[in-house]
């Protein structure tokens, strides 16, 4: 009702009409024509057309909660759209939502979404989408930031971030959207990745939405976790039902590697164990321990990736990776966690450092990706690396071990219940709500909670880095001449470290500190390599500036 009053009052004070967009009959009847043209290449082709056929003759069912539990490679993300289009024609839905957990991946599912779609269609909204309001915007970008505002597009892709926060936010801002999540398809990709300490008033939102809002939820994931028992204490009439076709056959089917358990790795003898193979790729948990690692192999064909890395560079180099595995040429990759999410590439082997099993799983979705060899030739590494690992880890590395240690195939569904089953109940529901915002939400404190109720606890602080093609903007930065435009541009060169990282490089002269405003301008130009990213070691280069 608030969300109701604050968009009628703005859109009413703002001269604003109601934006007319292509009916959800026509986005369901394009995405059907895509899917008319694709040629089945395969077997793996087979098994996504047959997965989507019967996915799409369950879209037919009432609104309510429903998992998708397909392996990766499976075809997830057109095929949870084609459900949702299929169920918002069938019920009179309004839009389809779809929840992200990660920025690094969110850009290339809208741009999918938006060639089938239309581009006019498909509002992103992220931290680091925001539409201009100032003497820059074209039309289309007036219509864009009002459909930001309150959500009105027939196709929203957002993060789990934005949507959560919303829901439990207290200024007209955030909410203003709220009302047009009702009579939605609401699709939370990659659902395993709900964070723990947040998990039951995530839970507790979604079995609010579909229980009294018209909302049909689709719990859409290669390693579904063990969310029954949370759904029953607090969404008592809700059922979830599984739209995928015999998930267990299924993961027999899509099973395209091997796994194997090795030991404990110094970065310099990890790289050894790399350089045996001429194509190759190795997930660790830290951007510390990539860069040691990557640092450490052969230089010809080396290649890393990291966050320390602005967006333009990864994705230059991810275009660069992908071409010298079609030709066949030597390709040694070392990554943080960001390759495992939606990021298509297919290597004929996997090393991945161990954490939790829905994250070694998904590193194995980078290893024949396509199928075009035996699961025995296909293996996935799981080691340990030397030294400390992030504590906030601790619990899902044990699960992982234990349930490698249980189960001799780890990607199978018995094996992922077991898994989440051991992380999730392991310290009791108080771990599951650690800052009590079910609590404080019925004790009306409305500030409080939402203040409480942050996703991502990480202090970080943004730090531009200046080049050839953004000289003009970090400018008009420079000059305070700023607007959301062109902070979204620059967000495609912007680097997120820690607090701690960004003081360090302050206090070196290697950033150009404007606190005030939330930013740095990196002016060292030396410590930032388009192969590597930004260095944060600045006390051991830069303390005699």
């Amino acid at each position: 009702l608030f969300s109701c009053l604050v968009d009628a009052d703005w859109s009413d004070t703002g001269g604003e009409t109601e934006s007319q967009y292509t009916s959800v009959d026509t986005l369901a009847a394009r995405l059907a024509a895509h899917f008319a043209g694709f040629t089945e290449r395969g077997e793996l082709d087979r098994l996504r057309n047959q997965i989507r056929a019967s996915v799409l003759a369950g879209a037919d069912a009432r609104r309510g909660l429903f998992s998708l539990t397909v392996p990766t490679g499976g075809g997830k993300t057109l095929t949870s759209m084609a459900f949702a289009l299929r169920h918002a024609q069938v019920h009179g839905m309004r839009r389809v939502i779809y929840v992200i957990p990660y920025t690094s991946i969110i850009e290339q599912n809208a741009d999918v979404f938006a060639k089938v779609l239309g581009e006019e269609n498909v509002l992103e909204h992220h931290s680091q989408v925001e539409f201009a309001d100032d003497g820059e915007e074209t039309p289309e970008a007036y219509k864009k930031r009002l459909a930001c505002e309150n959500w009105d597009a027939p196709v929203v892709v957002t993060t789990a971030v934005q949507f959560f926060e919303s829901l439990y936010a207290a200024k007209t801002s955030k909410c203003r959207k709220l009302h047009n999540i009702a009579n939605s398809v609401v699709i939370f990709d990659e659902a395993q990745t709900l964070p723990l300490p947040f998990l039951i008033p995530c839970v507790s939102a979604i079995g609010e939405l579909v229980q009294h809002y018209g909302v049909t939820a689709v719990l859409c994931t290669a390693t579904q976790p063990a969310l029954g028992r949370l759904f029953k204490q607090l969404a008592p009439t809700l059922v979830q039902h599984e739209i995928a076709p015999d998930p267990d056959e299924l993961f027999d089917c899509f099973r395209r590697v091997s796994f194997c358990r090795e030991g404990v790795f110094t970065p310099e003898k990890l790289a050894e164990r790399l350089t045996e193979t001429a194509q190759v790729l190795c997930i660790v948990n830290t951007r510390k321990r990539a860069r040691q690692v990557y640092e450490s192999l052969p230089e010809e064909g080396r290649f890393h990736l990291s966050t320390l890395m602005i967006p333009t560079d990864r994705e230059k180099t991810l275009d660069v990776i992908r071409e010298r595995l079609r030709n066949g040429q030597v390709c040694r990759v070392v990554s943080t966690s960001l390759v495992e999410a939606g990021v298509d590439v297919d290597f004929p082997s996997v090393w991945r450092e161990l954490a939790g099993l829905d994250s070694i799983l998904q590193a194995a979705g980078r290893c024949n990706r396509e199928g075009r060899r035996s699961a025995a030739e296909s293996v996935v590494h799981v080691f340990e690396a030397e030294g400390k690992f992030p504590a906030s880890m601790t619990q899902q590395r044990e699960a992982a071990t234990k349930a490698m240690e249980e189960f001799e195939e780890i990607n199978t569904r018995p094996a992922i219940r077991a898994y989440f089953k051991r992380l999730l109940w392991v310290k009791g529901d108080e771990a599951l709500d650690a800052k009590q915002i079910l609590s404080s939400e019925r004790a009306c404190t409305f500030q409080g909670t939402a203040k409480a109720f942050q996703l991502i606890d990480a202090d970080t602080c943004m730090v531009y880095v200046p080049n050839a093609d953004n000289a003009e903007d970090i400018a008009r930065l420079r000059a305070g001449m700023y607007s959301k435009a062109l902070i979204r541009r620059l967000g495609r060169s912007g680097v997120n470290v820690y607090r701690h990282e960004y003081e360090k490089l302050v206090s070196a002269a290697v950033v150009e500190d404007y606190g005030q405003d939330g930013f740095g301008i990196l002016i060292q130009p030396d410590t930032y390599d388009p192969k590597c990213g930004l260095s944060t070691e600045a006390e051991d280069a830069f303390l005699m500036i």
